[in-house]
């Protein structure tokens, strides 16, 4: 039984367009059995200083954390008489094709999933108490909580259901294994749980008619098999860590007799947490997620990946799987997943490690969490409102720092072309008086054609053939404030064709040893669109050091910002130096790229004398795409990824902003996507090429995020641009002025998000959570804070829009075109959205909407 099975896809030209959903462990239920002799009837345990656990044996049994605020609501609780532990031994098989995943379980060898409570144990004092499977020196060491009550819950796992490999007409096995439980006090707002299972045990029992030596026989058969059986470390699972084969209890082997316990050096590499769930509670949260903002219903996989090409959307994912494998993604493929919910009954549960996980919510009564690896750890949280949840999820993850004031002032003019192209784009921008932030030229280190079309050189320097006098246009910009932010990522071609490269960065790190590796010891050449990379190994204690010389070299020419791309496409058989398991580095690669960004801007910043020190217009920033739990503590800045120039919902204008508020909902405070969006087509039979109409109505959309940036697409002679005409550019500057208008709120919006985690872009449920309309609403509209509400236009053609107002908001909304006022709570009205007009609302009286509409005024928008 091989544990992992890796198949690469690169290179397959011909693929099935509607590839099958992956395989996956179905939903585990069992029986809870009690032991009535060493459990009470009903017990009320305190948990650390501020929650409660309730035992009670009704119903079959069922456990019940509370906090002491509001002992009567239960935060996390199981289902009277049903196990809510399992575990399984399966065999794992991953699909990889260029920076797409797909993980399958593919043989079950073995499901426990009866559960039975044998003892639960409140600690007070740790001084006497040894529990070394559970790790418990971090409790014993934390002065918080030292003398705090924890409390441990074992019993054991079992099931009586048989594999073929393991049956025969004398011999049925069923199997048991030892759990623990524990749960502790993290913070006041915080329960931690952590999971762990002991190995399995076998009962072997024979048939009346079989010989004891014939019963041997297979004994030895099987031993032998599972001699044969391979290692591999899967996070907590470390599956056969030597080969021990089987160890038979019993005083001779041929002396067997009528049942037998087996201990093998298996250990399960699948665990499930199984808990109640209400058949209306809706489930928010999970990442950066494209298609739903509700998941009750769905498998939720969490893994790092690339978004997909379509996801879902015809006829685009069926060409893009044709001709690459999976490429097309589907509705749960995103760049920046993480293991974290909220509901609509304000309960909140996360994960804190990297093991690949899938949170599945079909049952309406119950949530199962299936994890790979044989342990499981989380918290679970406590909070009376959404943004009291987010504010509690944030302090333990981590909050991005202030921006800098710059990159949210004016326009971020993203284009390419070269110094005149660029001198010749701010000369129209100037005549149109477009407040402008900066200048974002991705391709100052140079394009090269390849079959696909112009792609970048990935050698992190500047162009000077494609940007002659690169120097001195960033010192002309910055003359009139405007900052140039440029691209890097944490991979590195081959740069023997290049003609004019002063360095070549792939033979550096090769040289130092900083890449990835493949099996065999040699730099593991990544398969990227039209040709292959070498990947930073971020766990090389050489690594980070190198690469902030690079962005030095960057920021000593004057450049004050930068997108830090990529980080999602760490092969799952690629070799560290930190030896950790590939699969759970694969989701913590992204954190470890945006955390060398992040200190090396902090170095910076401290290292900074002078002007520099001083000057809030010199600091620097950077903006990713890919990300997993903890990214919000190290990322600046983020964006949605690769968007199709469409109107579509899995993939499009509408994706991105339900990727906008579900990254909101989970941490990512600061977000925004590509105006005009990014992937176009052109092909015979299939075209997505970027009109004006989408362009205009994105600007008008991205005039309310956090950042209000433009990007020419990957085939940007399809698209239309911003410079593309009068109108464009018309449009481009007057929605770039509405951005400036509420300049004043953003920043205040921006100290709030670090200070509190808050979105600056939210969700209405943020704010209206007992509005049942609200809790369905997708990417209808938002709210900018708590205080202008957006329902843009998304649909082609259309100049109109149906807006549905709040229930629980006292004040009156007043659309800021016509000045209407609309009173009553719940009600839904049409409002027209012409061309420039989006339909946009402030609070009556508020203080915001009063400044926001003056600035529009005075910018002659009004």
């Amino acid at each position: 039984m091989s544990t992992l099975k890796i198949t690469k896809k690169h290179h397959r030209h011909l693929n099935n367009p509607f590839p099958s959903t992956p395989t996956s462990l179905p939903f585990i239920q069992g029986n809870l059995f009690i032991n009535s002799q060493t459990l009470p009837p009903n017990q009320n345990s305190p948990l650390g200083k501020d929650f409660q656990l309730l035992w009670s044996t009704q119903n079959g049994g069922y456990l019940s954390i509370s906090h002491l605020s509001h002992p009567s609501k239960s935060l996390w609780s199981t289902i009277p008489g049903q196990a809510f532990i399992s575990a399984a031994m399966a065999e794992t098989e991953v699909e990889e094709s260029r920076g797409s995943f797909a993980i399958k379980d593919r043989d079950v060898h073995l499901v426990c999933y009866h559960q039975s409570i044998e003892n639960i144990i409140l600690i007070n004092q740790f001084d006497d108490f040894q529990l070394d499977y559970l790790d418990l020196d971090h409790l014993k060491t934390n002065s918080k909580f030292a003398d705090s009550p924890v409390l441990i819950i074992t019993g054991h796992i079992f099931s009586k259901r048989t594999k073929k490999w393991l049956q025969s007409s004398s011999i049925y096995r069923s199997a048991s294994a030892r759990y623990w439980v524990l749960f502790d006090q993290k913070e006041n707002n915080q329960i931690g749980f952590k999971v762990k299972i002991g190995q399995p045990k076998f009962q072997l029992h024979h048939h009346p008619k079989a010989s004891p030596s014939t019963s041997l026989g297979r004994y030895r058969r099987l031993r032998r098999k599972l001699r044969r059986q391979r290692k591999w470390k899967l996070g907590w699972c470390w599956f056969l860590t030597r080969t021990k084969g089987l160890s038979i209890n019993s005083s001779s082997e041929e002396e067997l007799g009528e049942s037998n316990v087996v201990e093998t050096a298996l250990e399960f590499n699948r665990v499930c947490l199984t808990y109640a769930s209400e058949r209306n509670e809706r489930f928010f949260g999970f990442g950066e997620q494209f298609s739903h903002m509700d998941f009750k219903g769905k498998r939720v996989p969490i893994f790092v990946q690339e978004q997909g090409i379509g996801r879902g959307d015809q006829p685009i994912t069926f060409a893009a799987n044709l001709v690459s494998y999976r490429a097309g993604g589907d509705w749960s493929t995103t760049y920046a997943p993480s293991p974290f919910y909220m509901t609509s009954k304000m309960r909140s549960l996360y994960l804190e490690e990297y093991n690949y996980s899938v949170f599945d919510l079909t049952q309406h009564d119950r949530v199962q969490l299936q994890i790979h690896g044989n342990g499981m750890q989380g918290r679970i949280l406590h909070g009376n409102s959404p943004l009291e949840i987010i504010e509690h999820f944030t302090e333990a993850i981590g909050r991005p720092p202030e921006l800098p004031e710059w990159v949210i002032s004016g326009a971020v003019v993203g284009m390419q072309g070269g110094t005149e192209t660029v001198r010749r784009v701010w000369d129209k921008l100037r005549t149109y008086k477009v407040p402008i932030s900066a200048f974002w030229l991705q391709d100052w280190v140079g394009q090269r054609e390849t079959f696909i079309g112009s792609q970048l050189w990935w050698n992190w320097e500047v162009d000077v053939t494609r940007y002659p006098g690169w120097q001195q246009l960033v010192k002309d910009l910055s003359k009139h404030y405007i900052k140039v932010m440029t691209y890097c990522n944490p991979c590195l071609a081959l740069m023997d064709e290049k003609p004019n490269k002063r360095r070549n960065l792939f033979e550096e790190a090769k040289e130092l040893d900083i890449l990835v590796k493949d099996d065999h010891g040699e730099p593991y050449m990544v398969p990227n669109t039209a040709f292959d990379v070498g990947m930073l190994d971020l766990t090389h204690p050489l690594t980070a050091n190198w690469f902030k010389q690079i962005l030095q070299e960057m920021v000593d020419d004057g450049v004050r910002g930068w997108m830090a791309d990529f980080g999602e496409g760490l092969p799952v058989d690629a070799v560290l130096y930190s030896g950790e398991d590939p699969i759970a580095a694969h989701n913590r690669y992204p954190e470890l790229w945006a955390q060398i960004n992040r200190e090396f801007v902090e170095e910076w910043k401290s290292h900074c004398t002078g002007k520099e020190r001083e000057d809030p217009q010199e600091d620097l920033v950077f903006f990713m795409r890919a990300g997993f739990r903890d990214s919000p503590k190290w990322g600046m800045l983020f964006w949605e990824g690769d968007q199709m120039v469409s109107w579509q919902a899995n993939d499009g204008i509408k994706s991105s902003v339900v990727a906008l508020l579900s990254s909101g909902l989970s941490g990512y405070a600061f977000n925004h996507s590509d105006i005009g969006g990014y992937c176009t087509m052109n092909l015979p039979f299939i075209r997505y090429c970027r009109t004006e109409e989408l362009l205009l109505r994105w600007m008008e959309l991205n005039a309310f995020t956090i950042i209000f940036r433009t990007h020419e697409g990957n085939k940007p002679w399809c698209n239309s641009q911003f410079y593309s005409n009068d109108k464009t550019l018309s449009h481009f500057a007057r929605f770039a002025k509405v951005y400036k208008a509420w300049k004043f709120y953003r920043v205040e919006l921006v100290k709030e998000a670090a200070r509190k985690g808050s979105p600056v872009c939210r969700h209405l449920f943020l704010h209206y959570p007992n509005d049942e309309r609200v809790q369905s609403l997708s990417y209808e509209q938002f709210l900018v804070g708590s205080e202008i509400l957006v329902v843009p236009v998304l649909h082609k053609g259309k100049k109109n829009v149906k807006v549905h107002f709040p229930v629980g908001e006292t004040c009156s909304w007043q659309h800021i075109w016509t000045g209407k006022s609309y009173q009553k709570q719940g009600c839904q009205a049409w409002v027209e959205a012409p061309l420039g007009y989006p339909a946009v609302f402030v609070k009556v009286g508020s203080i915001v909407g009063e400044t926001f509409l003056r600035n529009l005024k005075n910018f002659d928008i009004l």
